[in-house]
């Protein structure tokens, strides 16, 4: 609290400090500590639900917006700090980042496998299926850390809202691994479609081939994020836990058993591309398409030069 603009710096900070003990929720106001001048002080006000509930979080709030009328007539000003009010404040910039930060990844995600698969349906389709892989991990997230279902056989002692930070982990490595499961398993498919089977045999033929390599990548990154569920810190056991569902959810629920289906449903609509989308991409040869096409009959023969003055005949 700064009291240098006040006429009595002293009676200016009692007097902030009787009026925010008297707001609804404050249980107690420690005594003011000033500085070597007097005219600067700190005190920290306590309030009546836990440091994480809703209720401290509008308090906050509360003496944040009464500000001008607590200052009123003291000539003192003062700021709402400490660590409650930072996580409150830090937690309320990661919400508003979140859905800016899931446009542009999935954005971009979107736009890439436009580009790279040349149809609106298999991006469109990868991109939902992470959106649930996100989804069902926070949702597990919740029921374990929040509500206590099964928290002990996971060593969670206590358990309260949900860290602010976890959605933003979650999203930007489920996004990676589910990115990378879905180019394994679609291009293979697509490449058995480009190459003239049907739909069906095509998407056969591809999951016989990609399915396995999907399944051992999915594994060996379940088993690394559970490995932090055996840690002590509870944002560590928090993030391996969401991310070791989020992975197993992906790889075995969305790319094993959603995409083929609705790869299935749709046949060759999947691969439909409106003309001018058609006209504005960007030709990216990725899986060599190109080599196909190519002339095979071997190179055209060469003119045989015979020179005139060295031609004899017996």
């Amino acid at each position: 609290m700064d009291a240098r603009g006040a006429e009595n710096p002293q009676s200016a900070v009692r007097t902030i400090e009787q009026r925010i003990r008297t707001t609804p929720g404050v249980v107690s106001v420690s005594a003011a500590r000033f500085n070597d001048a007097g005219d600067t002080a700190v005190f920290s006000a306590v309030s009546a639900n836990a440091p994480t509930s809703e209720k401290t979080e509008n308090l906050v709030h509360t003496i944040r917006d009464q500000r001008p009328e607590t200052e009123a007539g003291t000539g003192a000003t003062f700021k709402v700090t400490g660590t409650t009010a930072l996580n409150i404040d830090v937690a309320e910039k990661v919400r508003g980042a979140l859905i800016p930060y899931l446009v542009v990844v999935v954005g971009l995600a979107v736009l890439l496998l436009l580009v790279v698969f040349r149809s609106v349906g298999i991006p469109l389709k990868a991109a939902f299926g992470f959106l649930l892989s996100v989804l069902a991990a926070l949702g597990c997230i919740v029921a374990v850390f929040q509500w206590g279902w099964g928290a002990s056989l996971l060593g969670v002692e206590t358990t309260g809202p949900i860290m602010s930070l976890t959605p933003i982990f979650l999203v930007g490595i489920v996004f990676g691994l589910a990115m990378d499961y879905e180019v394994f398993l679609v291009s293979r498919i697509r490449e058995a479609y480009v190459q003239g089977q049907a739909p069906g045999p095509a998407i056969t033929t591809g999951f016989r081939y990609s399915a396995r390599i999907v399944v051992a990548a999915a594994l060996v990154m379940i088993f690394v994020f559970a490995g932090f569920i055996t840690a002590d810190e509870s944002m560590v056991k928090m993030i391996g836990f969401g991310l070791a569902v989020a992975v197993l959810f992906d790889a075995f629920v969305v790319r094993l058993a959603f995409v083929p289906a609705v790869l299935a449903l749709l046949g060759d609509k999947v691969s439909w591309l409106s003309r001018w989308l058609d006209r504005i991409l960007p030709h990216v040869d990725v899986e060599g398409e190109a080599l196909g096409c190519r002339h095979t009959a071997g190179p055209p023969p060469h003119d045989e030069k015979i020179d005139a003055g060295t031609h004899t005949s017996t």
